[in-house]
């Protein structure tokens, strides 16, 4: 089935949003993986955001998982963004081409133009229109936004000419070929629908190989930074490298202040207080409220948490309204979902707590509070 939101028509993208997020859980627990909140707003906005940029107004949500959850996104969302929002819902997982057929309907118009396919949880700095423009002057099919990465041994590389047209791919190679991975952002001319069948298939498997035999396949080099952040230490990482490049690009959205060090976002309604020090790397959401004499590093503090006094939280994250005790700590890759509550001096390391628990006794090792 497809629900839709009123908006105007022009240039589309579809944003794959399938996949249950089981590497992000706890947090998953509680939202789609697209809907987690990343410096602040839910996932996928920065995509959006990005893609309306770029000159899309329609985008195709493909998706599996709590449908409900995602037309109250799209509710929200869709006129703070001003850009029209259609759901394409799988009965089944379809992989990462079977949703283009799914969807053919509602990215072929017929007039042609290529589209948008991303991966939800993609962070960079979404340099669509460029790749765009090299799509049209390549006369390809497709094009692949590819990074490069130092060890391209862990990792399906793409292999391409001189000119960019893509040869072949070589997955995990142990003699090196190259060291561009592809990025999981395309553009895609909607002939390429064609070559795709109304079935749980991969599009970097099944579909891009056939266009790079035909040499209509190309990449496009990402300037900047990339991170997956499908696993929490990922999302820290790519917390790291988005607070950077704000600090480059929008220096004025970053906190400032005696308390803040380093690269800090806070919500303009989060209340700290005295004494505290914050930062590097730190976002903070709406509605937080912060003790006195407070430590925060390298951490994600999601919206309407609260955190006791002289608490210390760092490479971390802490989801939706948790609350964190006076003198409690934090730290060690730890995930706290929605709602836990942490009570006053526990020491927590690598600590995963499902949502609504409340913890009373610390923890020194990678523990799972069920």
């Amino acid at each position: 089935m497809a629900i839709t939101s009123n908006g105007a028509t022009g240039g589309k993208a579809l944003i794959l949003v399938g996949g249950f997020g089981t590497r992000l859980r706890p947090l998953t627990l509680s939202c789609p993986k697209p809907l987690v909140d990343f410096c602040n707003k839910p996932m996928i906005c920065h995509q959006i955001e990005a893609l309306k940029a770029a000159g899309v107004t329609e985008v195709v949500l493909a998706i599996n998982y709590q449908p409900e959850v995602m037309m109250t996104f799209i509710n929200e969302w869709s006129p703070k963004l001003g850009v029209k929002i259609t759901c394409s819902q799988e009965m089944e997982p379809m992989g990462t081409a079977g949703p283009l057929a799914l969807a053919r309907d509602l990215l072929d118009d017929g007039s042609g133009k290529p589209f948008f396919v991303l991966n939800s949880d993609v962070v960079c700095e979404y340099p669509l229109k460029d790749m765009l423009e090299f799509h049209k002057a390549s006369g390809g099919e497709a094009t692949i936004l590819v990074t490069r990465v130092e060890d391209p041994s862990k990792y399906g590389v793409v292999v391409t000419d001189a000119a960019n047209q893509v040869e072949r791919f070589v997955e995990k190679p142990q003699v090196f070929v190259g060291d561009k991975i592809n990025a999981g952002i395309y553009v895609i001319n909607p002939s390429v629908l064609d070559r795709i069948e109304l079935r749980p298939t991969s599009i970097e498997k099944e579909v891009f190989p056939h266009v790079a035999a035909d040499g209509k396949l190309f990449a496009f080099t990402l300037p900047g930074y990339w991170m997956d952040v499908g696993q929490p230490k990922d999302y820290l990482l790519g917390l790291n490298l988005h607070l950077a490049s704000l600090r480059t690009h929008h220096p004025k959205q970053l906190a400032s202040g005696p308390s803040f060090s380093g690269n800090v976002l806070s919500h303009p309604t989060a209340k700290i207080g005295a004494g505290c020090k914050i930062g590097p790397d730190v976002s903070i959401g709406e509605g937080c409220v912060i003790g006195d004499g407070v430590r925060l590093s390298n951490c994600v503090v999601m919206r309407g948490v609260k955190i006791g006094d002289h608490a210390k939280v760092d490479n971390s994250i802490v989801g939706w309204e948790s609350k964190i005790g006076a003198w409690a700590r934090l730290e060690g890759h730890s995930v706290l979902g929605k709602d836990v509550q942490i009570k006053d001096e526990l020491f927590l390391n690598h600590a995963i707590v499902l949502p609504h628990k409340e913890v009373k006794e610390s923890i020194f090792k990678h523990t799972i509070i069920l």
